[in-house]
């Protein structure tokens, strides 16, 4: 039977972009999901916040955030249920500052800074903290094409670029799927900015999808060009059912990639004789 990518991109587009109740473990944080009177008092609130104001941590998320500094070993596994709360609350505030559409460089800025004064290893576990879709803020950010926070979260150096979510996507994966609204740059410049970060370009899902599938299903030539153009790209990679990433191109009747494909592989060959 013929693989359905686009179940892919249904079970990404979900596990990107719609805020769920998630069970609240150690290592997953719930998101709650906003309704537009919350939205409306939020924005309402903030237009008359000072900027400075607007940027800051919460008191209880600093509080937080120094309890958490002081039992980093354990975190992971404690069943303390004070410290699992603390840690939910965290998470919940991190997410919603670092992962929605509209979330501010400025503001994700202030939080990294204060997140790295209080302790490396802290800012390190909550940047990649993952909800309950295994997603973490790299993906969300990714996935909104906002640039500026991508870069921000990539410049701690402590962001894990290969980080599988629940539907076995990781960053890199996630940029053909990336918001259609973005302007086609952005997407180009993630795919760039990850790849210099050491983000694995060949990472296979589950299903022994690439990234380089993904860009071929969705048409995606810009992001195919910059993935041929890594020395470290596989062409001959196959899924689970037996497609390679020029069968999925030709497949997907996107014809130019199909061609880059086999302008590539035959390059390949001919620097192997």
């Amino acid at each position: 039977m013929e693989r359905k990518y686009d179940t892919l991109e249904h079970r990404q587009v979900k596990a990107a972009r719609e805020n769920k109740h998630a069970s609240s473990g150690v290592s997953q944080c719930t998101r709650h999901e906003d309704n537009e009177p919350q939205e409306l008092e939020e924005i309402t609130m903030a237009s008359i916040q000072p900027e400075t104001d607007r940027c800051k941590p919460s008191e209880d998320f600093l509080d937080g955030c120094l309890l958490l500094s002081k039992h980093l070993s354990e975190i992971r596994t404690t069943n303390d249920k004070h410290l699992r709360r603390i840690l939910n609350t965290v998470c919940q505030e991190w997410f919603g500052v670092s992962s929605r559409k509209s979330s501010s460089p400025e503001v994700v800025a202030a939080y990294l800074k204060e997140l790295n004064a209080i302790h490396p290893q802290l800012l390190k576990m909550i940047i990649n903290l993952a909800d309950g879709n295994g997603n973490t803020a790299l993906h969300y950010s990714v996935s909104y094409s906002n640039f500026l926070i991508v870069k921000l979260l990539l410049d701690t150096g402590v962001c894990d670029v290969d980080h599988q979510n629940k539907a076995g996507y990781t960053a890199v994966m996630i940029t053909p799927l990336a918001s259609a609204d973005s302007v086609s740059h952005d997407r180009g410049d993630m795919v760039k900015a990850l790849l210099s970060c050491k983000a694995d370009i060949n990472q296979q899902d589950d299903n022994g999808t690439s990234a380089l599938m993904v860009a071929c299903q969705h048409g995606n030539v810009e992001i195919a060009k910059l993935l041929l153009a890594h020395p470290g790209c596989n062409t001959t990679f196959t899924d689970k059912s037996g497609n390679s990433a020029l069968s999925v191109a030709l497949k997907s009747a996107h014809m130019e990639i199909a061609e880059l494909l086999q302008a590539h592989i035959e390059q390949s060959r001919s620097l192997a004789k």
